[in-house]
């Protein structure tokens, strides 16, 4: 597989990389037997992070004895340097290994204060000296963040949702990345499961030399897609370029990514990162998944929204989550009431 220079930090990983988030919703041996096959096809880069339940035990279990065949990266959601040390013990101890390759400070609504030795930026600080990670990043969902990040020096990777339905300001993020030598990491490469085509998707990445997409994959299926296009060394071209043109015509517009940031804060307990996106969901992608009596059941919590706008005040696309719920619950609903399941 071909292999993208990640910046700064002279790492070389594999152009289609490996997303560890999905693998908290299979099983440690189904988990075992994804992480192996990844590294066999010549997977080399493994994104994960503490806030992902056991992302990280599995993937200790699963590949630590092959540890000197991945680039290694997790991140922290600890705003001090306390919190995110402390987070860091409990991240080696579950994958395993006496380091990783990149210690990120995950999903920041803004950059910690440098003038501050008890922020999380002096923690990284701190764990690069002890050789506990080898180069230092951060996540986030928010533009601002991401280019003050790429300009200020201070870090060497980025790491930022992009995908074929980016903005002409979302793509600046890549040059400027480029020109300042960071290695730029792309998340939600298929916007949370909204896009169509994998080869499309994979093919708008070739584009870039200094960008990598970590792939979010729960099933060998899913990896298949992106590793069968790299093998045909699939590119854009006119049947491709379509096929971008209609999702960018179908998805423009404030629509939910399915980040999930906002779960967290709901007091309904709403599953709000898929609630919210539930009109496209039906239309694209198998219907009968999200018709099932347990989902008519989860969508029924949104009954119980109380209108506290938590969620929207942690929607870094500062997207009305209160109102799309309303909307995608209407539409769920009737859209049942037709196909007689309620």
């Amino acid at each position: 597989m071909k292999q993208k220079l990640l910046g700064r930090t002279g790492l070389y990983v594999s152009e289609n990389s490996f997303g560890a988030l999905p693998i908290q919703r299979i099983s440690a041996e189904e988990a075992g037997k994804l992480l192996n096959y990844a590294l066999d096809q010549g997977v080399n880069f493994i994104d994960t992070a503490r806030a992902y339940t056991d992302s990280e035990e599995k993937i200790g279990l699963a590949v630590s004895s092959r540890r000197s065949e991945y680039v290694l990266a997790t991140k922290t959601m600890g705003r001090t340097r306390e919190a995110a040390l402390k987070d860091l013990e409990t991240s080696l101890r579950n994958l395993k290994t006496d380091h990783v390759d990149i210690w990120q400070l995950h999903c920041l609504p803004e950059l910690p204060d440098v003038n501050d030795e008890n922020s999380a930026y002096y923690a990284l600080l701190e764990a690069k000296k002890a050789g506990k990670t080898r180069f230092i990043g951060i996540t986030t969902h928010r533009l601002g963040v991401a280019l003050e990040a790429a300009r200020c020096g201070l870090y060497d990777t980025v790491q930022f949702p992009l995908c074929y339905l980016a903005s002409e300001d979302d793509l600046e993020l890549i040059r400027v990345c480029k020109e300042n030598n960071v290695g730029l990491i792309a998340m939600k490469g298929m916007s949370g499961g909204l896009i169509s085509s994998p080869r499309a998707s994979y093919a708008f990445f070739t584009q870039y030399d200094n960008l990598v997409p970590i792939w979010g994959v729960q099933k060998q299926s899913e990896l298949d897609d992106f590793l069968t296009a790299a093998k045909e060394g699939v590119t854009l071209n006119d049947e491709l370029l379509a096929v971008i043109q209609k999702d960018k015509d179908e998805l423009k517009g404030g629509f939910c990514r399915g980040c999930g940031y906002c779960m967290a804060t709901c007091p309904a307990k709403i599953p709000i990162s898929t609630a919210a996106r539930m009109r496209l969901m039906l239309g694209r992608a198998p219907w009968q998944e999200y018709t099932t009596p347990d989902w008519i059941e989860k969508m029924s919590t949104i009954e119980n929204c109380i209108h506290c706008n938590q969620c929207s005040a942690h929607c870094p696309y500062e997207l009305n989550t209160p109102e799309l719920l309303q909307e995608n619950y209407a539409y769920f609903r009737q859209f049942c009431k037709e196909k007689g399941l309620i």
